[in-house]
C-alpha cells in the first residue's frame, strides 16, 4: 500500500476515526484505525462493537492495500506533521507503516487486520436534518443527560420521529430538556424512537462539520439490536441503542402554570454566577420574584451570604424558589435566546425554562424543565 494525501486533509480523517476509541480497549485490535487506500481514496473506520466511524477523502493512490495502526498515535503524528504531502507506504511484508513528510519520518507496527471486526452496516435512511440545528439541538438536550451507568436509560438521549417533527429529549430525574425540530423524512408518515447514547450522540453531532445536511438512518431488530447512524459529506457513523423504557417524560411538562417571569439570560446568568460564589456544594439559590423585580440570595446565617436585584416581569402572584445554581446555569445556556421565560407551578414543583426574543433557531422548540430544591422551613 502506498498513498499520498495532504497533511490537512490526513489529520482531519484520522482525527474522526480515533475519536470514538476506547480509552480501555478490551483487545488490542480495537485501539486500532483501519486505513484502506483504494482508487483515488483513503478510508479510515474504528469500531468497538458498539459504535462504529468512518470516513473518506481524495488521495494519489499508487498502491491499493489496507493496514491496522494504532488510532491514537497516528492521529497524534499526523496533527504534528507540517504543512507538506504525507506519503504513507507498508514496509517490512506490511508489519510495518512509514509515515513521511517532509523530512520527518515515522515508523509504526501495524496489528492484525485478519482480527479486526467487521463494521456494522448502515441503516436504511429515514431522512435527513440540517446540520446545524441538529447540533444545536443535541448540545441543548444532552446536557440534561444522566451520567450514572448504573441508569443506562437515563444516559440516553430519546430521539422521537414523527411526520416531519424530531423531538430530542433527555432527563437525569433533577432536570428534563426537550428540543422540537423540523427535519425531512424520506416517508412522511414515519414513526420511529430511538434511545442513543448522550455521549456517542453529542461527540457525533459536533464532529459533522461540513455540509448542510446530515442523513439520520435507523434500524430496529430483536431486543437490543437496534443500530441508528449518521452520515454526511463522506462521514459516517452508527451506534447501538440503548436497551430500556425511558421515562414518559411529556406528563412531566405542566399543562397549566400559577405565573410566568421574564428576565433578560445575560444578566440573570451573571448574577446566578456572582451569588453562588458563597453557595457551598450542593447548596441552591433563592429567586424571589415580585412584580419588576428579581432578588437573588444564597447562604444563610453565619455562612458567607450574598444577593443581588434585578429587573424582571412577573405575571401572576409573588414566588421564592430556589434552584442547583448550576443546573440553573445550564439551562440559561441552552435556551439561547436574549429572555429567559419561566413558568412556574409551585414552590415544590419544577419550573420550565425556554426562550423569549430574538430570532436563534436554537431557541425555537426548546423547553427545560428544573426540579427545585426544598428550602427549609
Amino acid at each position: 500500500m502506498r498513498f499520498r494525501v495532504e497533511r490537512d486533509v490526513l489529520a482531519e480523517v484520522v482525527a474522526w476515526a480515533a475519536r470514538t476509541l476506547p480509552s480501555r480497549p478490551p483487545v488490542p485490535v480495537l485501539a486500532g484505525v483501519l486505513v484502506e487506500a483504494g482508487e483515488g481514496s483513503l478510508t479510515l473506520s474504528s469500531f468497538d462493537y458498539e459504535v462504529s466511524a468512518r470516513c473518506t477523502a481524495e488521495a494519489v493512490v499508487e498502491q491499493q492495500g489496507s493496514v491496522l495502526v494504532s488510532g491514537r498515535l497516528l492521529a497524534e503524528i499526523a496533527r504534528s506533521l507540517p504543512a507538506r504531502p504525507v506519503t504513507v507506504t507498508t514496509a517490512e511484508g506490511g508489519h510495518k507503516v512509514e509515515v513521511s513528510c517532509g523530512s520527518a519520518r515515522f515508523t509504526l507496527p501495524t496489528l492484525p487486520v485478519e482480527e479486526y471486526p467487521a463494521l456494522p452496516d448502515l441503516p436504511a435512511a429515514a431522512g435527513q436534518v440540517d446540520r446545524a440545528a441538529f447540533a444545536a439541538a443535541v448540545e441543548q438536550v444532552a446536557l440534561a443527560a444522566g451520567r450514572d451507568d448504573t441508569l443506562p436509560v437515563l444516559t440516553g438521549v430519546r430521539i422521537e420521529l414523527s411526520g416531519e417533527t424530531m423531538t430530542l429529549a433527555a432527563t437525569d430525574r433533577y432536570r428534563l430538556a426537550v428540543r422540537e425540530l423540523a427535519w425531512r423524512p424520506d416517508n412522511p408518515s414515519v414513526e420511529a424512537v430511538a434511545l442513543v447514547p448522550a455521549r456517542t450522540l453529542r461527540d457525533a453531532a459536533k464532529a459533522f462539520t461540513h455540509g448542510d445536511a446530515v442523513t439520520v438512518a435507523l434500524a430496529t431488530g430483536a431486543v437490543g439490536e437496534g443500530l441508528m447512524g449518521f452520515e454526511g459529506s463522506g462521514r459516517r457513523t452508527t451506534t447501538r441503542l440503548l436497551d430500556g423504557e425511558f421515562p414518559k417524560y411529556r406528563s412531566l411538562l405542566p399543562t397549566e402554570t400559577a405565573a410566568t417571569a421574564q428576565v433578560s439570560t445575560a444578566e440573570l446568568m451573571e448574577a446566578v454566577q456572582r451569588v453562588a460564589l458563597v453557595a457551598e456544594r450542593n447548596t441552591p439559590v433563592r429567586l424571589s420574584f415580585s412584580p419588576g423585580q428579581l432578588v437573588l440570595d444564597a447562604g444563610t446565617g453565619d455562612e458567607a451570604q450574598a444577593s443581588e436585584e434585578l429587573e424582571a416581569t412577573l405575571d401572576g402572584e409573588p414566588i421564592t424558589i430556589a434552584f442547583n445554581p448550576a443546573f440553573l446555569l445550564d439551562g440559561l445556556r441552552a435556551i439561547d435566546a436574549p429572555t429567559a421565560h419561566i413558568a412556574f407551578v409551585s414552590p415544590t414543583k419544577p419550573a420550565v425554562l425556554s426562550g423569549a426574543g430574538g430570532d436563534a433557531p436554537a431557541a425555537v422548540g426548546y423547553r427545560y424543565l428544573l426540579m427545585p430544591v426544598r428550602l427549609a422551613g
